[in-house]
């Protein structure tokens, strides 16, 4: 009878499942794969394609006139309303990053556009709206055939906002939402130069 007895708690000593060399593996694993994933965002931005409205008469009021940016090889011109030049960024030299070598003295610079000076540009235009209590959110962007993908880019995020201090913190400000995307025209009349670029 003793030895049946022995041989029940044998069993039951065998059922049980001591798991805490798993728990410690567990504990130190979790936090290692946790630093090694990497973390993406992606971030959707609405377009519109301009239709026949976006053609707008002389008589609109402003709020529903257009604000442009015609993009060319040598500048970027802000026209608003439309066909009216507002201001002209021309390129400026491109600034090299870090661990690029600076260009060699003699050599003439890589000029690229000045995104920060058009959006000082478009800082002015929206505060001079915003006197007049017009809040304008929309603007074009039009674009030569042979824009690359990161000039696209830089655009988009130069019109939309910009950093700015808000309580000693930085916040995007607000500047033109709406992007529209068009195909710059070959020749763009001039209202007030009343000649074409």
């Amino acid at each position: 009878m003793i030895g049946r007895r022995h041989g029940r708690n044998a069993k039951k000593e065998d059922a049980e499942l001591d798991i805490t060399s798993f728990m410690n593996l567990m504990i130190v694993l979790v936090p290692v794969l946790l630093m090694m994933m990497v973390f993406s965002r992606i971030t959707v931005v609405e377009l519109q394609l301009p239709g026949i409205e976006a053609l707008a008469a002389d008589d609109e009021p402003i709020e529903n006139q257009s604000l442009e940016i015609l993009v060319t090889d040598d500048a970027l011109n802000i026209f608003f309303p439309q066909g009216y030049l507002v201001r002209s960024v021309p390129k400026i030299p491109a600034v090299p990053e870090e661990g690029e070598a600076p260009a060699p003295i003699g050599t003439e610079p890589v000029m690229q556009h000045d995104y920060k000076g058009l959006q000082t540009q478009l800082k002015l235009v929206k505060q001079t709206l915003l006197a007049q209590s017009i809040d304008k959110k929309d603007i074009v962007l039009m674009l030569p055939d042979e824009t690359d993908y990161q000039t696209i880019i830089s655009l988009i995020d130069a019109t939309r906002s910009y950093k700015a201090v808000v309580a000693v913190s930085v916040v995007d400000a607000e500047l033109f939402p709406e992007v529209s995307l068009a195909e710059a025209p070959a020749r763009y009349e001039l209202k007030n130069a009343g000649g074409a670029q």
